[in-house]
């Protein structure tokens, strides 16, 4: 990914630009004082920049919690920070590639999902979509269909969008994000259909896995009346836990198929097939009309703000309550009157990472909020707590 080394230089040069407008915001120090985090506003969007200071270096890269979908913002904002600065670069990966605008309009982020408008009346989810093949192939297929891609590999992400630019599709959008949160931003009874076609199977870290209740659950409530999940494995494991998944919730309806061959395969796939390896396919049927999902309450901070002896009074440790966990990880001075906190909350199988901003007027998520589902709400009303009272 994107970074620069550069020659070790005067930090106070750091505080002087930001003081003039410019794409530096902050610059926030380490309280063990190994690295610093830079804050960015550059093209409308807002992320960090992780810095590391070594004996005869310094090096600069992105922040993997913040960091912008378009891997040449990233290449912009580390090549006009060296140049603010003056910096002396020795080493470099930023050279700029060429990236197709029209798949721009096509990349959705989360928070756009809070109040959004489907352009087609039949709306379809691919969980995972890695090099895209059966993706772009059923949105060719299916015009009249809007289909959702997530996916949290970046790389494959841009990959699929610069193809629906090739291709001239106009039916998909491409989520860079993770599908265990996702569903809770749609909906009930918006999707035709959720694809999750072979999912990683972290049989050593079975927290990890896509498949679970609450997704089930989740996926059940999205699904229109007679829409379906569609799960397809090569993994003996991923499938029988699947199997109990689904026949642990109280009303269901479950299709078994083995080795069914199907339109478009993905270059895996038939790796797998020439090994004559068993591909499962189970199919869930939503039976029943859910109820509409009630709106969370925007996450905002009342009366929270940074005040004088703030850090010391900060847990240590992580806070578990039920059904969710608290932790503080890291903090950042800026300055003598604001704190950056690096924080993990919400559930324990798909916590999010976020950055909190306080300052002596207010504080905020930076770059952007949590994705609202009701165990990030339960986090940060958690969280709205502890600020307030330490």
């Amino acid at each position: 990914m994107p970074h620069i080394k550069v020659k070790p230089f005067d930090r106070t040069i750091v505080d002087e630009k930001i003081q003039q407008e410019n794409i530096l915001q902050f610059r926030a120090v380490s309280v063990n004082q190994r690295d610093e985090l830079w804050g960015i506003h550059l093209e409308d969007e807002d992320f960090l920049l992780q810095v590391k200071y070594f004996e005869e270096v310094v090096l600069i890269k992105y922040d993997k919690v913040t960091r912008p979908l378009k891997v040449n913002l990233l290449k912009k904002a580390l090549s006009e920070v060296a140049t603010l600065l003056n910096l002396e670069v020795v080493a470099s990966n930023i050279t700029q590639h060429k990236e197709s605008r029209i798949a721009s309009a096509y990349e959705k982020h989360i928070e756009d999902f809070y109040d959004i408008t489907f352009p087609k009346e039949k709306v379809c989810v691919e969980v995972g979509f890695g090099s895209g093949r059966h993706l772009l192939y059923q949105a060719k297929k299916n015009p009249d269909t809007l289909f959702i891609g997530l996916e949290i590999h970046t790389p494959s992400a841009q990959q699929v969008l610069k193809q629906i630019a090739l291709q001239g599709l106009d039916n998909i959008w491409v989520v860079n994000y993770d599908a265990r949160l996702f569903l809770e931003m749609l909906p009930s009874n918006l999707l035709e259909k959720i694809f999750v076609h072979f999912p990683v199977p972290w049989d050593k870290k079975p927290h990890r896995r896509v498949i679970s209740t609450t997704f089930l659950e989740e996926s059940m409530r999205t699904l229109k009346e007679g829409g379906r999940l569609e799960l397809r494995t090569d993994s003996d494991n991923y499938f029988w836990y699947a199997l109990e998944t689904f026949f642990s919730v109280p009303k269901t309806h479950v299709e078994v198929r083995k080795n069914e061959s199907l339109e478009v395969t993905s270059k895996y796939e038939a790796r797998w097939l020439r090994m004559q390896k068993d591909i499962y396919d189970l199919y869930v049927t939503a039976l029943e009309i859910s109820e509409p999902k009630k709106p969370l309450e925007p996450f905002v901070f009342n009366d929270v703000c940074y005040r004088d002896g703030l850090i010391e009074r900060l847990p240590k440790k992580a806070m578990v309550f039920e059904g969710y966990f608290v932790h503080i990880e890291r903090l950042y001075r800026i300055g003598d009157n604001a704190l950056l906190i690096k924080c993990s909350f919400g559930s324990f199988d798909r916590p999010e990472h976020k950055y909190l901003l306080l300052d002596k007027e207010q504080g905020r998520y930076f770059a952007s909020p949590p994705v609202r589902t009701s165990v990030n709400y339960l986090a940060h009303l958690k969280l709205t707590e502890l600020l307030s009272h330490v």
